[in-house]
């Protein structure tokens, strides 16, 4: 069973992250590629492993699943809360990470399971395992995540926009009730099936909450509790199938609005439409923050976007005339 305990203060603080976490989906794609799991997965897991079918490329596989087993933990390293800001940022944070963490991190990975040789280098973190690591793990996105961002960020998006929803209509205890049954709300606790007893204290330091593609089954917590604490779960399985399902890949009327707007534009009005800030639409489709504010403000000079001031931010929505062509584009309707 895990169990997070919140207090008044936690739920102030907790708050659900605005695109996938790269290095989460990242450590969670390579459960997937040894167990699939539903069919949606199987046209992802065929073209990863043929984009790794060359000797570095099944080198990098090879020492990522050595640290990634199939069940049980994984080295909480491998997923710093650097890795919000990106990709890359999550890589530097990684080969950044002290060499005390290390060494605890794998030293609980051996209990579990006999190692290679090289283990203990890492353990150590002598610099030509940490090189070795940083160019498997770049190896792998390039040929797992890179060539599916579009896809993934979508699904997040469609999940997290609904969870959003929840909240803002019917608070915490709404938003947690759909999430049943992979979590409960319980006595000021979110529970959920886990294979051991996990009790994860918050003590005002409230909690992300990660929606994941690649999470399958059940959601996943960081097994040390002193580290910024995140609740990584699965996103509902259609809102995969609505952003991965080939009729979604293939659907006219999205090519139509991609084809009045431009592709990158077109998935800026897309990104915005359930509101949302230059640095969030630059996160999402995996933009500078120069390009996306440029987007942005094309639209809202054609009309379609509106936006405001907010703290440091700028927040982006759309305007009637743009509410109307999205939808016109999803009725397949000639674009307005």
């Amino acid at each position: 069973m895990l169990t997070i305990s919140f207090t008044s203060v936690d739920l102030m603080k907790t708050r659900l992250a605005s695109a996938p976490d790269p290095m989460w989906e990242l450590t969670l794609s390579l459960h997937r590629l040894r167990s699939p799991g539903p069919q949606i997965f199987q046209e992802w897991r065929r073209s990863t492993l043929s984009r790794l079918q060359h000797p570095s490329g099944m080198q990098s596989l090879q020492l990522l699943l050595e640290l990634v087993p199939v069940t049980g933990y994984f080295p909480d390293f491998l997923t710093p809360a650097e890795a919000e800001q990106g990709f890359e940022a999550g890589v530097q944070a990684i080969l950044s990470t002290p060499v005390q963490r290390l060494g605890a991190d794998m030293e609980i990975l051996a209990q579990q399971r006999k190692l290679p040789a090289w283990a203990g280098q890492l353990a150590r973190g002598e610099p030509e395992l940490l090189e070795r690591l940083g160019l498997a793990l770049r190896d792998y996105h390039a040929a797992a995540i890179a060539p599916f961002q579009t896809e993934i960020r979508a699904s997040v998006h469609i999940d997290r926009s609904r969870r959003a929803r929840s909240l803002t209509t019917g608070g915490y205890e709404q938003m947690l009730a759909g999430m049943r049954p992979a979590l409960r709300w319980t006595d000021s606790a979110i529970e959920a099936d886990y294979p051991h007893r996990h009790v994860c204290e918050l003590d005002g330091r409230g909690l992300v909450m990660v929606p994941s593609f690649f999470c399958w089954g059940r959601p996943i917590a960081l097994k040390n509790t002193e580290l910024p604490p995140v609740l990584v779960f699965p996103i509902e399985g259609d809102a995969r199938y609505l952003a991965l399902g080939k009729a979604i890949r293939e659907n006219a009327s999205s090519r139509s609005l991609a084809a009045l707007l431009g592709k990158t534009r077109a998935a800026v009005l897309e990104t915005i439409a359930d509101g949302c800030t230059t640095g969030e639409i630059a996160r999402r489709l995996d933009v500078s923050l120069a390009t996306a504010s440029e987007h942005a403000t094309v639209l809202r000079r054609a009309g379609l976007v509106v936006s405001v001031r907010d703290g440091n931010s700028m927040l982006h929505a759309l305007t009637p005339v743009a509410t109307a062509l999205l939808d016109s584009s999803a009725q397949g309707l000639p674009a307005m």
